[in-house]
């Protein structure tokens, strides 16, 4: 016994886990400028990012998860060595069908916009304006410095990520041999079987959050005022009409005896829950709407995460409470791990981490109504009131 707890001693000694070394942080081989580079290697998460296209203001590539990626650093579509990465792609064209697999073409030549050297081309053929270096920098194709990389400088390669947002392979130019990259795209599994077995989202799925008479005094509300259209927050804090992303109605409770009652049950039983198996203490609870996702409108929410900067990213939790169960789709999606949409039963919860990209399917019969709030800690609420402080004053 006395062996036994000297052995455990020793190999319970705390350590610091670091990031390597700047040194340390290389994807290729460093130039003999000794520059550093950013880590990509097999395995490593992709690291969350957006650009310009064509025709888009910003798309964000972590919002394709569920299909197999293919990102190109090819520099400039000018130089023959990145316009001959872009025919590759055009010659196995019909792997990239927006479902399977999605193609990002990244450019860091401005010459590509002004002389129109490229488009996107639907589905699954994007083409992102690195110009100020973000995507670039953070996959390791550019150097973090200097402020203005060339092409000199350019780590040119293709990066293979997996459904769950994973690099699975890295593919350095070599030799006008791009083919390699298709071969080994095709030879991997559907993207609802990769790995052999069905990834888990991490979410909870509790029963009975809500009693039917409530379920159905909340659809009351919102059948009595018709609710509103409600947008999409982006750019930190704006709110956009967006209806190919999203279409829905809410109504918004005002009755604070009716947001006591509200409140009383998600303290009860949700926040245990979530501290339970998430080791957070939920003390804070945001937005009090009945959502209604009607067949008639189309509507649906695509893919998307609920904590991005500026005045969303105190969001902790979302939960989403089904009130009602007689309509066909609007199932809940993480198509981060897998295909599976989640009905809730009329009452139960579906509670997730606000950064998980999630979805809602469009409804095809009846209608779908829903609670939607939002809860977070009091380091949450640390971050909002910051966040609101910086706000213009109205």
């Amino acid at each position: 016994m006395d062996g036994a707890y000297r052995c455990a001693r020793m190999t319970s000694s705390e350590a610091l886990i670091r990031a390597p070394g700047a040194d340390e942080q290389t994807t290729a081989p460093i130039p003999p400028s000794g520059l550093s580079y950013a880590p990509l290697t097999v395995g490593d998460p992709l690291p969350g990012m957006g650009q310009r296209t064509t025709d888009r203001p910003r798309c964000s590539v972590d919002s394709f998860a569920g299909r197999y990626l293919v990102l190109c650093f090819f520099g400039s579509a000018g130089d023959p060595r990145g316009q001959a990465a872009i025919q590759a792609m055009f010659r196995h064209r019909d792997r990239f069908d927006g479902k399977r697999a999605a193609f990002f073409g990244v450019s860091i030549d401005p010459g590509d916009e002004s002389e129109k050297r490229f488009a996107n081309s639907y589905p699954g053929v994007r083409f992102l304006y690195d110009f100020d270096h973000t995507v670039s920098r953070a996959c390791g194709a550019l150097p973090r410095s200097p402020a203005v990389p060339n092409l000199s400088l350019l780590n040119r390669n293709w990066i293979v990520v997996d459904p769950t947002l994973h690099v699975l392979r890295v593919f350095p130019f070599s030799a006008n041999d791009d083919d390699q990259v298709f071969a080994f795209l095709d030879s991997l599994p559907a993207p609802a079987k990769f790995g052999g077995i069905e990834i888990p989202a991490p979410i909870l799925l509790l029963p009975n959050v809500f009693e039917p008479a409530l379920c159905a005094h909340l659809i009351e509300l919102h059948e009595a005022d018709g609710g509103y259209e409600s947008g999409v927050v982006r750019d930190g804090g704006t709110n956009v009409m967006d209806q190919d992303f999203k279409r829905r109605r809410d109504y918004t409770i005002t009755d604070e005896g009716l947001i006591r009652q509200l409140q009383q049950r998600i303290v009860r039983r949700v926040n245990s829950e979530i501290q339970k198996l998430f080791f957070m203490r939920i003390t804070r609870m945001e937005r009090y709407i009945v959502g209604c996702y009607a067949a008639e409108d189309g509507a649906h929410f695509m893919p998307h995460r609920d904590n991005g900067p500026g005045l969303t990213a105190h969001r902790r939790f979302a939960v989403s409470i089904n009130l009602n169960g007689d309509f066909d789709g609007g199932e809940v999606i993480f198509p981060e791990y897998n295909p599976k949409g989640y009905k809730a039963p009329p009452g139960w919860a579906v509670v997730f981490p606000c950064a998980i990209l999630h979805a809602v399917a469009k409804v095809t019969k009846g209608r779908r109504y829903a609670f939607l709030p939002f809860v977070y800690d009091e380091e949450g609420r640390r971050i909002r009131d910051a966040n609101l402080a910086q706000e213009p004053a109205g």
